[in-house]
């Protein structure tokens, strides 16, 4: 009976180790950031995270994706800065593969910005909203005033954001592959 009862416990410890599985890092580009609106890359999509100010939890961070398939990235951020030059009377509603977008456009202290409205899974109870931006702002998240706008059309291979393990250690412990100790072996030492 023992020996059952030892046989259970351990195909059940078994079993419990086998439900965890390493996942890979993901390799995450990130085009541009200010405050708590941010711009990523990965391989050919992009993503817009946000800080969602519509929740009464200001810890709640939000986030909408799309493919790069017809320069959209630059398509996006022209509509945004044509909007800063003459500021459409109603949102502008864009639709995603699985949110609808809403730049909603006005003058804060006499300055044009922009602020993102996001329609959850295109359902309209289900609202996130974003800080208000500036040009400068928007500029420093597509981009623009770092000079990583040139990765819109680039493979991501950038910088990895969640290193792995490995590329972490700062310190080998391996001797040189250079180095040949045998050299000394025949040299009589100098007196």
């Amino acid at each position: 009976m023992r020996k059952i009862i030892l046989l259970f416990t351990c195909l059940f410890g078994i079993s419990v180790f086998a439900q965890i599985k390493v996942l890979k890092n993901e390799t995450l580009v990130e085009i541009g950031k200010d405050n708590s609106v941010g711009l990523y890359k990965k391989d050919d999509k992009f993503t817009i995270n946000y800080q969602d100010l519509n929740t009464a939890n200001l810890n709640t961070f939000r986030s909408f994706a799309f493919q790069n398939l017809n320069k959209d990235v630059s398509g996006l951020y022209e509509l945004i800065t044509n909007g800063f030059i003459d500021a459409p009377e109603s949102n502008i509603v864009l639709e995603l593969p699985n949110d609808i977008i809403e730049l909603h456009f006005e003058k804060n202290f006499g300055q044009p910005t922009v602020q993102f409205i996001q329609y959850i899974n295109k359902n309209r109870k289900y609202v996130g909203k974003s800080q208000f931006l500036n040009k400068k702002q928007v500029d420093k998240i597509f981009g623009k005033s770092n000079g990583k706008a040139a990765l819109y059309e680039k493979p991501a291979t950038m910088n990895n954001i969640h290193p792995s393990p490995q590329s972490q250690s700062t310190a080998s412990t391996a001797a040189p592959a250079a180095t040949n100790h045998n050299n000394n072996k025949d040299k009589k030492p100098k007196k």
